[in-house]
């Protein structure tokens, strides 16, 4: 959180956005009457922007101090390329009415101008693991992840690039961006060290693994169902905000965020790697290394919940979610440590 907002609650905070999103519509050129509202507050603030004609767009407010606008300018290069050459479909940034696809918000409430885009809306539903049948979708999912990573390991990236840095330092380890695991909710010393032990096989078998050009690259890193929306047999991808370096399976990883004790995941896995094979491949080292992954993700959701206790999500999971990811660290250890 910036250090405008930091004294703010949650409340006020999601009211003094909102002014600032409402108030900033008049950066770009829509229809007079338009309006936004709040769809999402996590590490940023998304709102639906609707006109009285009928027409949707989607406005990004940034959370201060994440990504510079060097940063947020690179995401977007990709994310346009991606459209353009790497046959994804991405939603576009539509600029602003001087031209500049980053806008910058003001309000006097937040001393810190806000980096703020807007993108065309597309159509589509977020698959819920609960209510519909992920098999097909995950097929697909497995071939657009594969054209991302394939597109990844080609593309002319502008100089200089910025994005995050997805090893283990930066999840799990010294610099970790969403804090440390340990202040996950309902953490006593018991689960502490059963954490701690899979933190340790996790280290030591990525070292083993590497990053080598074919492992390691520049990746989407939050597929998970939230930033998919499946419309008839297409899947499309949103929220590259998270984008940057790191393990290619690590994008698979992302894709159980949430729920990676469902019984269906290896199931899922398999239909996921039915899609990306026959577009990429990848060896069995690196299959092999999947449950890794899946584990060191389920380890920086720990995270995240324990530094997003404000969000409704991290609040949804709760002292849950800290108990069931040791019952998976067990089993985890059980086979890999």
């Amino acid at each position: 959180m910036s250090t405008d907002t930091m004294t703010m609650s949650h409340d006020a905070l999601v009211a003094t956005l909102a002014r600032l999103a409402n108030a900033s519509l008049s950066l770009w050129d829509l229809e007079a009457g338009a309006t936004a509202r709040l769809i999402n507050l996590s590490e940023n603030a998304t709102y639906l922007v609707e006109t009285p004609s009928g027409g949707r767009t989607i406005l990004r407010i940034h959370r201060e101090g994440y990504h510079s606008r060097r940063a947020i300018e690179c995401e977007l290069a990709w994310l346009e390329a991606l459209r353009t050459e790497g046959g994804v479909i991405t939603p576009h940034a539509i600029p602003g009415r001087d031209g500049e696809i980053i806008q910058i918000g003001r309000i006097d409430a937040l001393p810190t101008p806000r980096h703020m885009v807007l993108f065309e809306f597309i159509e589509g539903e977020e698959p819920d693991e609960k209510a519909h049948d992920l098999r097909q979708p995950f097929i697909r999912l497995g071939e657009i992840t594969a054209r991302i990573h394939r597109h990844s390991e080609t593309w002319a990236r502008p100089q200089p690039f910025e994005r995050l840095t997805w090893d283990y330092e930066h999840i799990l380890g010294a610099h970790p961006y969403w804090g440390d695991w340990r202040a996950a909710p309902a953490m006593d010393p018991a689960r502490e060290e059963i954490l701690t032990r899979q933190q340790d096989t996790i280290r030591r078998r990525l070292e083993s693994y590497g990053m080598g050009p074919h492992r390691y690259g520049l990746i989407h890193a939050d597929l998970r169902l939230a930033n998919l929306l499946v419309s008839g047999d297409s899947t499309r991808v949103i929220d590259f905000d998270d984008c940057g370096f790191g393990w290619y399976l690590y994008d698979l990883a992302t894709a159980f965020s949430f729920f990676e004790d469902n019984p269906q995941v290896p199931e899922l896995t398999r239909y996921w790697l039915e899609g990306y094979l026959p577009v990429r491949n990848l060896d069995q080292a690196d299959i092999d290394e999947i449950p890794t992954f899946i584990m060191l993700r389920r380890m920086a959701l720990l995270a995240w919940i324990g530094s997003h206790s404000e969000t409704e999500l991290a609040q949804e999971m709760g002292p849950e979610f800290t108990r069931v990811s040791c019952e998976l660290a067990e089993d985890y250890l059980t086979r890999f440590g």
